[in-house]
């Protein structure tokens, strides 16, 4: 049914693109894939992450977030498994974009963001605020979005990135980019190990068992048919080992495997005020996990999905854009405790955009799914943006997103509820945007209204099973900072974020576990003729680790300075090294699991 309900649209959809030719033809030599994240997000906060900053930070996409952005991170120690929590949402509540798919996990409904290298993407934007009329399940909180920019432009760029460091850490990059007005070609291979063997301050223990191991692999290529059309393929590959560190009490012999691989195939043709892409993509998911390294017994699970996207944009005007969406989606997971089965998705959504005049813009949109696995809500947002005055300007809005149930949720044997309804969630938010000269400061009210929260609760028999349960309400503020002054030899840069928020069991009134009320970042980069001196901070308030709020993890504050100098001009070999934890604080993201106190890292950037 839903084959022949998307080829249906997909056909009535291309008999408009030839509808209309245009004489004039502008040539276009950056190609954004998620096109949406450009069109649709003028009445939500977004921030881009570009390739300076990302090459300024440590390699994982943990790190390089929580220096960043709002978002607090539940990190298992050092390298472990890592779940965000956005606007104080679960970990299952924030999606990660790829190229414009979502790529979170079908068995568990979240990414573990330990597994993603940024070096292999040209640029990581974080938005803010509902997103699943677009992006689909779990884009409830936010989500992250990881581009690879196809470009053609003439060029011809090498790079490899070295770094060593405490605790026998290396990491290496190499980045290949190959362009002319025709064909774009982009490469990207990483490598990162760590022995993770770190003191626990203020214990006469060492982190045992933390070792970790991956490598990814990341391209995309672009060929130009001609002026009207282009084809992308994207590809993503990722392999790990980590050994699980245990607990202050509890000592680890675990070793966990996962393997990973996206690719997408995008055509896209530009004709008149019509543009279409056409998306296949096909990824995969595969876990081993072994109690005992030293054994052979360990448990298993895996996931396939198949992706097919067609997406019309249709300028109306030179002031109104109309988007189209159909994709289908199949599922198909299986495991040691998990049954083998298969689920498909088929989805609509409409997005209206309206440039009013200079000062006013709005958006809307709605979606509906259809499966047979869930009873799927209608999902809609709505949202504005007025320029007030030159330094001043508004935006809100409003949306309903949701998140599905997982293949564990659904199918766990013995555990599994195939009667589960999908999370809900009411969200409006109000921001503000002050702008003098080269500073900007974006202040945003929030809040969010999820019902039918799933939980894994014991039943009557003591058998535990995931039901919907919880109602939870969430508020709060936040901000964003960011001023830059340049002058004939130098520059400096200020960035900071703060996020004052609220996340409560409507049942208890307490707020949920790992938390915090209170988070917030800032950075100041100093640049002098070649030499660039980096300090960034980092304050984590308090988070409770019990769902009656009886214990908490109390508060920290920590900093990082790294210091880089270029040799040479055209294209400069950077020295940098850096000093993580400067004070030596001692602190832990997750209870009994601390993190590492002062280390180092050096690094050498070759440009060739």
């Amino acid at each position: 049914m839903f084959k022949k309900l998307a080829l249906f649209f997909a056909l009535t959809a291309c008999s408009l693109i030839w509808a209309q030719q245009d004489s004039i033809f502008q040539l276009r030599e950056v190609v954004l894939t998620d096109s949406q994240l450009k069109n649709f997000s003028d009445t939500q906060n977004t921030t881009k992450l570009n390739d300076s900053v990302i090459q300024k930070n440590q390699a994982s996409l943990t790190s390089l977030l929580r220096y960043n952005s709002v978002i607090y991170f539940k990190e298992n120690g050092n390298g472990m498994v890592s779940s965000p929590s956005f606007r104080g949402t679960t970990a299952q509540q924030t999606a990660v974009i790829w190229n414009g798919i979502n790529i979170n996990s079908q068995l568990n409904g979240q990414t573990d963001f330990n597994t993603l290298t940024t070096r292999d993407f040209n640029s990581i934007t974080v938005r803010a605020g509902g997103g699943s009329v677009i992006y689909g399940s779990g884009a409830v909180g936010g989500t992250i979005h990881l581009n690879n920019d196809v470009s053609f432009r003439e060029q011809f760029k090498n790079k490899l990135q070295l770094n060593y460091g405490s605790f026998s850490t290396f990491g290496a990059n190499y980045t290949l980019d190959v362009a002319t007005d025709k064909i774009s070609v982009n490469a990207s291979i990483s490598h990162n190990q760590s022995e993770n063997d770190y003191e626990y301050i203020g214990f006469d223990k060492k982190n045992e068992n933390g070792q970790y191991e991956n490598k990814s692999f990341s391209s995309h290529i672009g060929y130009r048919i001609n002026r009207n059309n282009e084809i992308k393929f994207f590809s993503y590959l990722f392999d790990g080992s980590r050994n699980f560190s245990g607990t202050i009490a509890s000592p680890s012999k675990s070793n966990y495997l996962d393997f990973n691989t996206r690719n997408l195939l995008e055509w896209t043709n530009y004709s008149g005020l019509f543009t279409s892409k056409t998306k296949v993509a096909y990824l995969t998911e595969e876990y081993k996990y072994f109690e005992n390294k030293a054994l052979e017994n360990f448990t298993t699970g895996s996931a396939n999905t198949f992706i097919a996207k067609y997406d019309l944009l249709y300028n109306w005007t030179s002031k109104i854009k109309v988007n189209s969406i159909i994709d289908y989606t199949q599922n198909s997971g299986s495991g040691s405790s998990l049954s083998t089965n298969k689920r498909e998705i088929g989805s609509f959504s409409l997005l209206f955009k309206h440039q009013v005049n200079d000062k006013l813009s709005y958006e809307a949109s709605l979606r509906k799914e259809i499966t047979s696995n869930y009873k799927s809500p209608f999902l809609y947002s709505l949202g504005g943006n007025l320029q007030l005055v030159n330094w001043y300007a508004i935006k809100f809005s409003g949306s309903k997103n949701f998140r599905i149930p997982t293949f564990n949720d659904l199918y766990w044997q013995g555990s599994g509820n195939l009667n589960l309804k999908p999370e809900s969630a009411l969200q409006a938010e109000f921001g503000q945007v002050f702008t003098y000269k080269k500073a900007t400061l974006t202040t945003t009210a929030f809040y969010s209204k999820i019902t039918d929260m799933l939980r894994w609760l014991p039943n009557a028999s003591g058998l535990w099973q995931p039901i919907n349960t919880d109602e939870v309400s969430i508020y709060g503020i936040e901000a964003l900072f960011h001023w830059e002054r340049h002058f004939r030899n130098a520059s400096i840069q200020i960035d900071g974020t703060y996020a004052y928020t609220v996340s409560e069991n409507d049942a208890t009134n307490k707020q949920l576990i790992y938390v915090p009320f209170h988070k917030a970042t800032s950075s100041v980069a100093f640049r002098y003729e070649k030499t660039t001196f980096t300090f960034q901070n980092l304050f984590n308030g308090a988070v409770f680790t019990s769902s009656d709020n009886a214990y908490k993890l109390k508060e920290y504050f920590v900093s990082n300075v790294s210091l880089d100098y270029k040799i040479g001009n055209k294209k400069p070999l950077i020295l940098g090294f850096q000093i993580l934890n400067l004070e030596n604080k001692p602190y832990q993201n997750v209870l009994s699991r601390p993190m590492p106190g002062r280390n180092y890292m050096m690094n050498l950037t070759f440009n060739f």
